[in-house]
């Protein structure tokens, strides 16, 4: 940014010499400071200008006059673009600024996913092998049922199957 504000100063001091040029060609004399800088900010320098043409009624002043005036559009287009460019600048910092602060957010949300996601792996293996033991164990309870049931059949059965007999 300070290398816009240097060139913004080198146009200005470079236009303000112009003017100061243009005014001692058309009236013969040194303007000071203060009068360059009225002429610059005011545009007043086209009225002078126009002053000293019916006085001596020159055409060198007139054509002095047009490139000032050409020279006074091109300086304040230029300094207009120049001002738009450093806020383009500008917006685009802020626009990096923000998509670095988005970049940080996305690579803690990723890290935080792939937490959750080994989390959930030790998860599952938990639940398999839960799974697993619990099958076993059903398995085995079944089994002592199936043999509690065959015990008592066989119980009841056989006191009857002696009678009967």
């Amino acid at each position: 940014m300070s290398e816009f504000q240097i060139l913004r100063e080198n146009i200005h001091q470079e236009y303000r010499e112009v003017v100061e040029r243009r005014v001692y060609t058309v009236t013969g004399t040194r303007a000071d400071e203060e009068t360059i800088d009225r002429l610059i900010e005011t545009g007043d320098s086209e009225q002078i200008f126009q002053k000293a043409i019916r006085e001596q009624g020159r055409g060198q002043i007139m054509d002095t006059l047009a490139e000032i005036q050409e020279r006074h559009d091109a300086v304040r287009e230029v300094e207009r673009k120049l001002l738009e460019l450093q806020q383009i600048f500008m917006d685009m910092a802020v626009l990096v600024d923000a998509q670095g602060d988005m970049l940080d957010n996305i690579e803690s949300q990723v890290s935080s996913a792939v937490d959750h996601v080994q989390s959930g792996n030790t998860a599952l293996q938990k639940a398999k092998k839960l799974q697993k033991n619990s099958r076993k164990w059903m398995c085995i309870a079944i089994l002592i049922l199936l043999i509690i049931i065959a015990v008592i059949v066989v119980g009841v059965l056989k006191p009857w199957s002696k009678n009967g007999a």
